[in-house]
C-alpha cells in the first residue's frame, strides 16, 4: 500500500515536469505517491532463491587422545542468492499499483498508460490487457475469489472486469473527480472507493448499485481498506495542492456509513491505510515521512 513511504525533497525534477509538461502539481504528487506506495514503474519481482547447501570438506578426523578428541570442523553454508526472476515490460508509462491474485498465479498492474494488465507469475508471460479507462489508472484490486478485478481511475470511474478474460462487467460512476483507491469487502459482496471529490463510496459488487456515501473528509480521499471482519472501513485523506488540509485517517461503520473515529496524528496527506490481521490496529502511511500504528477504539 506500502511501501516504503518516503518522498524526495529535491524539487528540481518536479520543477522540470511542471515546466516542460505543463501538468499540475496535484498530478505530479499523485503519481509520485503512487510510485512510492506501490513500487512505481519497477515491475521486476525479486525473490530469495536459496542456493544449495554446500558443506565444507570434512577435515580428517584426529582422535588425539582417547579421552580428548579434537572438535569437528564447523560446517559452512553459502548465503542465499537474490535475483530478478523476470521483468514484465508491457506498459508504456509509469506503473502506479500492482496486486497479486488470491491464488498467487497472476499479477495485475495499473498504469498511467490507462491500462490494467494481467500477467502470469510463473514466467512473466502476458495474459491480457484491459483498456476500458480514458485516463491513468490509480489502483487495482482482485476480488477475494479471484474471479474479478476492480480498477480506479482519474477518469472518475471504477470499473470491474472478468479476471478470466478481461471482459468488461460494469462501470461505477458515482464519483465526480479522480478515484484514487478501491478495495473489496472480505466477502466480495461490496466495494469501497475513495476520490478527490472528498467522498468514500460503498457499492454493490454484483451490479455496481450505489449503497451509500461517506462525507467525513474535507479533502481528497487517497486510501481505503476494509477491516478483516468486514464491519468497518478506514480511509486516509489530505490536500494534494498544499500538502496539508485534512491529513486524517477516519474509521466508520461499513453497514451504514456511520462515523466512528478520526485519527489526527499526521501532519501531511495520508496516502495509505491498512488493518492488522486481527483487526485491532491500523497502520497509516503519510507524506510526512512516517508510518504510524494506532489502536482502533
Amino acid at each position: 500500500m506500502a511501501h516504503q513511504y518516503s518522498f524526495s525533497q529535491d524539487a528540481s525534477p518536479l520543477d522540470l515536469l511542471l515546466g516542460e509538461q505543463r501538468i499540475s502539481r496535484r498530478s505530479i504528487l499523485r503519481k509520485l505517491a503512487g510510485l512510492t506506495l506501490a513500487g512505481g514503474s519497477i515491475t521486476s519481482f525479486v525473490t530469495s532463491c536459496g542456493s544449495p547447501t554446500t558443506p565444507s570438506p570434512a577435515s580428517p578426523t584426529s582422535t588425539g587422545s582417547p579421552t580428548n578428541p579434537l572438535p569437528a570442523s564447523p560446517t559452512s553454508t553459502s548465503p542465499p542468492l537474490r535475483g530478478v526472476l523476470y521483468t514484465y515490460r508491457g506498459h508504456s508509462a509509469a506503473v502506479l499499483r500492482v496486486a497479486w491474485s488470491p491464488d498467487g498465479k497472476r499479477i495485475a498492474s495499473a498504469s498511467a498508460d490507462r491500462t490494467v494488465q494481467v500477467w502470469d507469475t510463473a514466467n512473466g508471460g502476458h495474459v491480457y490487457t484491459y483498456r476500458g479507462h480514458s485516463d491513468h489508472v490509480n489502483a487495482v484490486a482482485w476480488s477475494p475469489d479471484g474471479k474479478r478485478v476492480a480498477s480506479a481511475s482519474a477518469d472518475k470511474t471504477v470499473q470491474v472486469w472478468d479476471a478470466a478474460n478481461g471482459g468488461h462487467v460494469y462501470t461505477y460512476r458515482g464519483h465526480s473527480d479522480h478515484v484514487n483507491a478501491v478495495a473489496w469487502s472480505p466477502d466480495g459482496k461490496r466495494l469501497v472507493s475513495g476520490s478527490d471529490d472528498g467522498t468514500v463510496q460503498v457499492w454493490d459488487a454484483a451490479n455496481g448499485g450505489h449503497i451509500y456515501i461517506y462525507r467525513g473528509h474535507s479533502d481528497a480521499v487517497l486510501g481505503v481498506a476494509w477491516s478483516p471482519d468486514g464491519k468497518r472501513i478506514v480511509s486516509g485523506g489530505g490536500n494534494l495542492d498544499n500538502g496539508r488540509g485534512d491529513t486524517t485517517a477516519q474509521v466508520w461503520d461499513a453497514a451504514n456509513g456511520g462515523h466512528i473515529y478520526i485519527y489526527r496524528g499526521h501532519s501531511e496527506p495520508v496516502w495509505i491505510v491498512a488493518w492488522s490481521p486481527d483487526g485491532t490496529r491500523l497502520a497509516s502511511g503519510s507524506a510526512d515521512k512516517t508510518v504510524q500504528v494506532w489502536r482502533v477504539p
